[in-house]
């Protein structure tokens, strides 16, 4: 009778243990966020309380500490979001943003910390580019971050991002944003080539440009090694090329990111070819 018992309760406890897993397996990034960070937070709790009492010294050592591990918490933080966006189609990141938007706000803090390392940013490159042409020219701004483009220019930009706080940017999925078709001189994508479906996002800016608008692109430098795992960039090119655009001029004399810039054919083939799109290593960044 004992035996059949512990048999019994055995069975009644697979049931339990199956649906754990299951509720593991569903987490969303914010939750893995959380749980990654309760033994940083708790660590930096301890600390403080070991230091807030008494005692005349040390108070500007022990603030020093606590910045740097708020630093490296919050580094933590981008390096798990980045990952997940380079490797999840752009609904998938849409929902993520929408589940959680504080989400959003924390990647683009984390962003602007790595950026700060690089010694030329290629956002800066563009909006020089554009402030040498017609300020008539209607752009949009694919993944536009903290709008910065379209602070820095004359032109008209549609800033488009999945989600942000600034009433000026649409938030949407970027390979179906609300713009017209044949409505924008220009469109730009600065390192905003993300989800494992950008070539949807190419697609809808070729839907929204005129004829001869431009096409320009920056993108991470190890995104197109292909020694390194990285895409062939001509691969890349063709494939844009076979998109509807004629290549005009293209930049890899910087050592973080390259550039290409291309124009809309005026004369669309109407026979649709199978594309074959390079596969863009994603860009996971070293813990500092």
């Amino acid at each position: 009778m004992e035996s059949g018992k512990r048999k019994r309760e055995k069975r009644g406890k697979n049931p339990k243990s199956a649906s754990r897993k299951q509720t593991n397996k569903k987490k969303s990034i914010s939750q893995q966020i959380q749980q990654k960070s309760s033994p940083v937070d708790d660590h930096l709790k301890s600390k403080r309380r070991k230091t807030s009492g008494g005692g005349g010294g040390g108070g500007g050592g022990d603030s020093t500490f606590l910045d740097k591990m708020r630093a490296r918490l919050s580094g933590g933080h981008f390096r798990m979001i980045n990952e997940k966006l380079y490797t999840c189609s752009g609904k998938e990141a849409l929902n993520y943003f929408k589940e959680d938007p504080s989400l959003f706000n924390m990647y683009h803090t984390g962003y602007q910390e790595q950026m700060a390392h690089w010694p030329e940013q290629p956002v800066n490159i563009i909006i020089k580019w554009l402030n040498n042409r017609n300020p008539s020219l209607t752009v949009a701004d694919f993944g536009c971050g903290d709008a910065r483009l379209a602070k820095n220019v004359k032109n008209k930009v549609f800033s488009i991002d999945l989600v942000s706080n600034d009433p000026s940017v649409i938030a949407c999925d970027m390979s179906n944003t609300p713009l017209d078709s044949s409505s924008v001189d220009v469109a730009v994508f600065c390192l905003s080539l993300m989800g494992t479906n950008f070539p949807s996002y190419l697609q809808e800016a070729h839907r929204v440009l005129n004829a001869s608008g431009w096409l320009v692109i920056a993108e991470v430098k190890s995104r197109f090694d292909p020694n390194n795992g990285g895409a062939d960039p001509n691969g890349f090119l063709k494939a844009v090329c076979n998109l509807g655009f004629t290549s005009v001029s293209k930049d890899f004399s910087n050592k973080m990111f390259l550039l290409f810039f291309f124009k809309k054919k005026e004369k669309q083939n109407s026979k649709k070819k199978e594309i074959e799109w390079p596969e863009l290593k994603p860009c996971l960044y070293k813990r500092r």
